[in-house]
């Protein structure tokens, strides 16, 4: 068997590492090497079935390939380092052998990094290991993002520029932390780039070039954008074919046109992050860091969210169901949850409440008018009502407050996987019908992790009355708890209270604590017993408290 041992220095779930046996240590009887190549339905280091080959990067010598975890039972993105074909030119003077233990060595160096703009490295394999074919030089396993290609994404048509900022912000994010650790990720390959469903630009397949830089970074994240504004790839015009993209069309002079030579209303910030980042080193204007592109993309998209309330500039996309604003021609709407239709629904609701305020006011200075002296009628189903004598009104309880909407909701899992991320807003869609559910364990909690839950927040602190939990998932022991960010540790969370959940509707009370602004749903103990443990919640709904 390979001997396997962990990076030095990662964390406990960092990726492992598969070396050749040393020679002087007495081995099992030589298996037959893999037959050189890697095609669909190869079986490396004995656990990693490759599927579908998604891309290739020929500058790295690099395949991309959707796979299966054969143990987990879970699809993982891995990218495999092919020896280079006789005679191929790579722009540098390494070996084959050289170069790739480079690549190999970034990504063990990136082992304990995690960001949710790119895919958690859980695995690095070496050449040598019996399982693996002659000709391939290493590979890395990373966490599969679900979702659609760049090419795929900008095959439906333009999108708006805002939402192309939005995408790519956590992607900046990503390079941004990576070159704070010192460490880089090569987003400057369309093929490495995937767009989840919820439109976020992540970085997908790991190993890049051996020469990659932070400034190939930056160039990158400026290229990831471009494309998502004008569907044309700036950089490698092999990689655009590769990918399916178009490649940008430039000046006699050899400048890239703007975006906004493309197609009307792209911001010009938006315009000059693109000049800036893709233009040449010394040129007015030149990003040099991932910050900066981070900062911007950050600064554009929170004064998008300030001027929710006025009609955007034309941007020649036509509006979409779930856009606040839409054109005149347009006669029906069906419901959405973008930021801008948050804003919005917030300014209606706190119009709405000031005038149900001044009308109320009105109608009390108007009963006196004509209300005797005594006790006011009491009003049942329209009929009025007078108080017996020495009788006090009786008055009724207040019900609950309105429901409170949710502006994100993520799986929080300090030790494991994040069970089914993938499907966690299925708790905030309105349908019971679908759901969210955490993976099979064999043993009950805290056997294998102190637990896993949800983390939802709101677009400001609120007072919280109730939570509702609909859940199938009978005894089910869920606390629920505040956090002071989405990222916080599970000792810095506040316990609220505890609930063992029934099958179906359970309601939580809430009175009694501070508003919030992230709250946890976190799973102390599952559902189920024997080697069959899991939970599944269907909706999640919060109450706010009663005025």
């Amino acid at each position: 068997m390979p001997e396997q041992q962990r990076a030095d220095g990662s964390a406990p779930d960092a990726p492992t590492v598969r070396t050749t046996p040393a020679h002087d240590v007495p081995t099992a009887p030589a298996v037959p090497p893999v037959p050189s190549g890697t095609i669909a339905g190869s079986l490396l280091a004995s656990r990693y079935r490759l599927r579908t080959r998604v891309g290739t990067d020929p500058a790295a010598c690099a395949e991309f390939w959707r796979a299966e975890d054969t143990i987990l039972r879970r699809d993982v993105a891995v990218t495999v380092l092919r020896r280079p074909a006789p005679g191929a030119v790579l722009g540098d003077d390494l070996s084959d052998v050289d170069r790739a233990e480079q690549m190999v060595v970034r990504a063990l160096r990136s082992g304990s990094f995690e960001h949710n703009g790119a895919a958690r490295l859980l695995d690095v394999l070496t050449p040598g290991a019996s399982t693996v074919p002659e000709d391939v030089l290493g590979a890395a396993v990373t966490e599969w993002v679900p979702g659609r290609s760049l090419g795929e994404v900008v095959a439906d048509g333009l999108i708006k520029p805002l939402a192309a900022a939005r995408a790519v912000a956590p992607l900046a994010a990503a390079a941004e932390a990576a070159h704070r650790h010192g460490l880089v990720l090569g987003c400057d390959h369309p093929q490495r780039v995937r767009i989840t469903p919820d439109g976020r630009a992540q970085l997908c397949f790991a190993l890049p070039r051996s020469d990659v830089t932070p400034a190939d970074d930056v160039r990158g994240l400026g290229a990831v954008l471009y494309t998502l504004l004008t569907t044309h790839w700036p950089l490698s015009s092999a990689d655009a074919a590769r990918a399916g993209l178009a490649a940008a069309e430039r000046t006699p002079a050899g400048a890239l046109l703007p975006p906004s030579e493309h197609r009307p209303g792209v911001p010009v910030e938006l315009d000059t992050l693109t000049s800036g980042t893709l233009g040449p080193d010394g040129a007015p204007g030149h990003v040099h860091t991932a910050a900066a592109v981070q900062r911007l993309l950050t600064e554009v998209v929170a004064e998008d969210d300030r001027m929710a309330l006025f009609p955007p500039a034309h941007d020649g996309v036509p509006s979409a169901p779930g856009d606040v604003w839409q054109e005149r021609s347009r006669t029906t709407t069906t419901s959405g949850d973008p930021q801008r239709r948050r804003k919005m629904t917030i300014a209606l609701t706190a119009l709405g409440a000031a005038v149900l305020m001044v009308l109320g006011y009105l109608g009390v200075q108007l009963g006196d008018m004509f209300v005797e002296n005594g006790s006011p009628p009491i009003v049942v189903d329209g009929a009025p009502v007078q108080p017996a004598p020495g009788e006090e009104p009786q008055v009724a309880a207040s019900p609950a407050g309105p429901t409170v909407a949710v502006a994100g909701v993520d799986v929080y899992d300090e030790v494991g996987d994040r069970d089914n991320a993938d499907r966690v807003t299925r708790v905030i869609d309105g349908d019971p019908t679908t759901a969210w559910n955490t993976s099979n364990y064999f043993q009950q909690f805290p056997a294998l992790k102190p637990g896993i839950g949800i983390m939802v927040s709101f677009a400001s602190a609120v007072q919280l009355s109730e939570v509702v939990i609909e859940s199938p998932s009978r005894g089910t022991v869920i606390e629920v708890r505040s956090a002071p960010s989405t990222e916080a540790a599970l000792a810095d969370t506040e316990r609220i209270t505890e609930v063992t959940l029934g099958a179906g509707r359970t309601p939580v009370s809430l009175d009694g604590s501070q508003p919030v602004e992230h709250v946890l749903i976190w799973i102390t103990k599952l559902s189920g017993g024997g080697s069959e443990h899991t939970s599944e919640l269907g909706e999640i709904e919060f109450r706010r408290a009663g005025v």
